[in-house]
């Protein structure tokens, strides 16, 4: 991974650019080909008489597992890691801090909040929900936490201490302590079933992965990389202090308010619908600052490639280590992340930025 990093890094041939994104390509093709059903070729190329429409067009036994299920998730971890990364990134830009993530603003833990709310409090009111319905409210309340957190951050601390980004970076402490509190009393208010479910989601799963979650979290990443455009020259110029940065133009609090809902729709829906999965928005971006150095046009895109490349390699080991079962994926997250993050600390000195 380290290499292809680096090779993206350079200037070379357009091809050789392109070597990280194809590397990851193979990964989601060697992801959906391990996990608890064999596939053969025959079920790769199934999807080739459905669209041709080819006799009968619903796929079955292995070729619906890994068009329907496999495959879908193995892309869908693609794409929840690069938001993890890419949140991670923009978060350690604006606060000019290698150890800075979406958990210290306290957005995941708005997410966990909620999600504990809405599995504790609000039990009776998702029972009198249609069913198709009540598979959305989970997802939806957690999501609305983590934008509920994202922006009472940035009213409170305009108004504890206006025009401070430090200032920010503490408001969010205060208030994630404030979010894992309420975790703590929904945690000793629940029952066994209430506690089953919130341990679960805690812990993190893409289990819920589908094609309409890959359309979805697409379509927010484009998003995302299409407002990037607009920041990034800000936020390499932000590198040098806030002081700097208003001298040179730079409207400190706009970029402030602009990344500060980049980070909490990108982290949001990946706490919405995955749950808390730890340590890629922290590790992402400092793999890629000690290959390819501290300029923003290079972090928050590689970040976002490095960042999905993590979680396919921890959700494909959460699917394959205990085979027929699965083990969470953020415990998976913490056992790689933590000693790695040693590692690269141990290693890199002097050379973070």
């Amino acid at each position: 991974m380290s290499f292809a990093l680096a090779l993206s890094a350079h200037r070379g041939p357009r091809p050789l650019r392109l070597l990280p994104a194809l590397c990851l390509l193979a990964g989601v093709l060697l992801a959906a080909q391990f996990g608890a059903v064999s596939l053969t070729l025959d079920d790769w190329l199934a999807v080739l008489g459905r669209l041709g429409g080819a006799g009968d067009q619903s796929l079955r036994g292995a070729a619906h597992v890994l068009w329907q299920i496999r495959l879908p998730r193995a892309v869908f971890a693609v794409l929840v890691g690069a938001a993890l990364g890419l949140a991670g990134a923009l978060c350690q830009g604006l606060f000019r801090n290698p150890l800075a993530d979406p958990g210290l603003l306290g957005v995941s833990s708005g997410a966990a909040c909620a999600a504990a709310l809405s599995i504790v409090v609000f039990t009776s009111f998702a029972g009198s929900l249609p069913a198709p319905l009540r598979a959305w409210l989970l997802p939806a309340a957690a999501f609305a936490g983590a934008l509920s957190v994202c922006f009472g951050l940035d009213r409170l601390a305009r108004w504890l201490t206006p025009g401070s980004i430090t200032g920010l970076l503490l408001t969010g402490i205060a208030l994630n302590a404030l979010a894992i509190a309420i975790v703590g009393l929904c945690t000793y208010l629940a029952n066994d079933e209430q506690l089953r479910s919130l341990s679960f989601w805690t812990l993190g799963s893409l289990a819920g992965a589908s094609w309409l979650l890959v359309g979805l979290f697409a379509a927010v990443l484009l998003f995302a990389r299409w407002r990037l455009q607009r920041l990034l020259q800000a936020m390499n110029t932000l590198a040098m202090g806030e002081a700097v940065a208003r001298q040179v133009g730079i409207d400190v609090s706009r970029i402030r308010s602009e990344v500060l809902v980049l980070v909490a729709l990108l982290s949001g829906l990946a706490a919405a619908w995955c749950g808390m999965i730890a340590f890629v928005g922290l590790i992402a971006p400092q793999l890629v600052r000690v290959v390819c150095g501290p300029d923003q046009r290079r972090v928050l895109p590689l970040s976002m490639l490095c960042g999905g490349a993590l979680v396919l390699l921890a959700d494909t080991l959460a699917r394959t280590l205990v085979i027929p079962a699965e083990l969470p994926i953020g415990i998976l997250t913490a056992l790689l992340g933590g000693p790695f993050f040693l590692i690269l600390l141990r290693g890199a000195r002097g050379r973070l930025a």
